[in-house]
C-alpha cells in the first residue's frame, strides 16, 4: 500500500515521520518546472472547507502526495489525513501515457494500492488535478471507487482543465495556505487522458449527489462533488 495517514491524537505507526513529509515536500518543488509556488484565491478550496465547518474528526483523503503544509494545516483542524502522490504513481503503474491504462489488471492493483478502503471511510477528497492524466477506463473505476468509498455527503474537490483543444496539460503541486488560498506550482507537462468539459464532467460525476463548478484564470476548472 502506498497511502498514508496522519492524525492528531493516537495513531496508527506511519510509513514515515513529519521530518521525511517535509523532505518530500521540498523535493517536489525542486522539481518543478517553473518559478516557485505562486499563492492564489481558490473557490473551490473555499467552498470544501465551508462544507466541512465546525467539524472534527474527519477522514481526509490528500492525493497531492504526503506534504507538511497540507498535513499540518489538516490536523490542525481536528482531522486525521490519508495521503498519497497518485501523480507519480500513474507513471510506476502505467507509465507516461494514458493509452497505457486500459489493462484491468493493472487498473485492479492501482485501485488496491490506492483506495483500499471500507466503503464510507472518508468525510471529504483533495483530488487535486489528478483526474486529469487518466485516460477513461481508469478514470471510471477511479471515481466509481472514490464514490464506493466517500461517505454520504462527503465532499470532492477537483481541478481539471477548462482547455479543451490540448492534448498536453501541467501537472501543479499544491500546498493549502488557509481555507482560501491554495500554492501552485508546475512540475512539468502530462498528456492529458481526454476532454473534460461540463457535460463530461457531470457524466463522470452521474453517481453523486452534485457537481459545481469554478472558472479560473490558469484555465482551469475548480469541481465540488457531493456525494
Amino acid at each position: 500500500m502506498f497511502r498514508r495517514e496522519h492524525d492528531t491524537g493516537s495513531r496508527a505507526p506511519l510509513a514515515h515521520s513529519p521530518r521525511s513529509s517535509v523532505q518530500g515536500s521540498l523535493s517536489l518543488r525542486k522539481s518543478a518546472s517553473s518559478a516557485p509556488p505562486v499563492m492564489r484565491a481558490s473557490r473551490g478550496l473555499e467552498q470544501f472547507f465551508f462544507n466541512i465547518r465546525d467539524l472534527i474528526g474527519l477522514s481526509i483523503l490528500d492525493l497531492a502526495g504526503a506534504s507538511q503544509e497540507n498535513i499540518t494545516y489538516l490536523t490542525s483542524l481536528g482531522h486525521k489525513v490519508y495521503s498519497a502522490d497518485i501523480v507519480r504513481s500513474l507513471d510506476d503503474s502505467f507509465g507516461p501515457n494514458p493509452a497505457e491504462q486500459t489493462n484491468p489488471g493493472r487498473i485492479e492493483s492501482f485501485l488496491q494500492a490506492h483506495f483500499e478502503y471500507p466503503a464510507g471511510t472518508f468525510d471529504g477528497v483533495l483530488l487535486w488535478d489528478s483526474l486529469q492524466f487518466m485516460g477513461p477506463a481508469l478514470l471510471t473505476a477511479t471515481v466509481d471507487k472514490l464514490h464506493e468509498v466517500m461517505r454520504p455527503g462527503s465532499y470532492l474537490l477537483a481541478y481539471l482543465t477548462a482547455n479543451e483543444r490540448v492534448t498536453e496539460v501541467p501537472s501543479h503541486i499544491f500546498r493549502i495556505a488557509d481555507s482560501k488560498t491554495v500554492a501552485i506550482a508546475e512540475r512539468g507537462m502530462r498528456t492529458s487522458g481526454q476532454v473534460f468539459n461540463n457535460r463530461n464532467i457531470e457524466k463522470l460525476f452521474g453517481k453523486f449527489d452534485s457537481v459545481k463548478f469554478f472558472l479560473t484564470k490558469e484555465s482551469l476548472r475548480e469541481v465540488i462533488v457531493r456525494r
